[in-house]
């Protein structure tokens, strides 16, 4: 007989590793608090930024030295298989990853890239284009995170599974398991 221990062991396996999934929901909530405080709050909004540049420096780290499906190594891709990728995810062919998938890799990258601006405005590289330029970021990483949420919802409806709740417990099932 197996116990329900051994058998939540072999229905799932660890994916993410605590730092990931602290950065991913920290990252979300500090730009949520970011976005919504930009004209109202300006020492909220600072502090925000300033999480998400030291989130963002120490996802730069963990990319290089961190655990298997932390590392950059893992989920960077040409762009012609991350377009490959979200063409079969739309027809529902897409090859499911235990890890990231090569459109939520190239969206890491987008969405550390867009960061840029405020940690520039932040070190006093202030002025009327760097404020352009940072709110034109900001509107773009508002529109990278509709698109992650959007790729969340096709995954769960593609590959059958609930990717919020690995984000929260860093498992997932085996990929001998995966529906095609």
């Amino acid at each position: 007989m197996v116990s329900e221990t051994t058998a939540t062991k072999t229905e799932s396996v660890r994916v993410w590793d605590p730092l990931v999934r602290v950065i991913h929901w920290g990252l979300a909530v500090a730009f949520a608090v970011a976005y919504l405080t930009a004209e109202s709050a300006e020492a909220v909004h600072l502090f925000a930024g300033y999480m998400i540049s030291g989130v963002v420096l120490i996802r730069l780290l963990w990319g290089v030295v961190g655990p298997r499906h932390a590392r950059f190594s893992d989920f960077i891709f040409r762009p012609s298989a991350v377009l490959k990728y979200l063409r079969g995810l739309l027809t529902g062919r897409a090859r499911r990853m235990l890890g990231h998938s090569p459109a939520g890799g190239a969206l890491v990258i987008a969405l550390m890239a867009t960061c840029g601006t405020g940690i520039a405005m932040g070190f006093g590289a202030a002025g009327g284009v760097f404020e352009a330029v940072h709110e034109f970021a900001s509107a773009a990483t508002l529109a990278l995170v509709l698109a992650h949420i959007a790729g969340v919802l096709f995954g769960i409806f593609v590959h059958r599974e609930n990717l919020p709740l690995a984000m929260i417990t860093g498992r997932k099932r085996p990929l001998q398991e995966a529906r095609y």
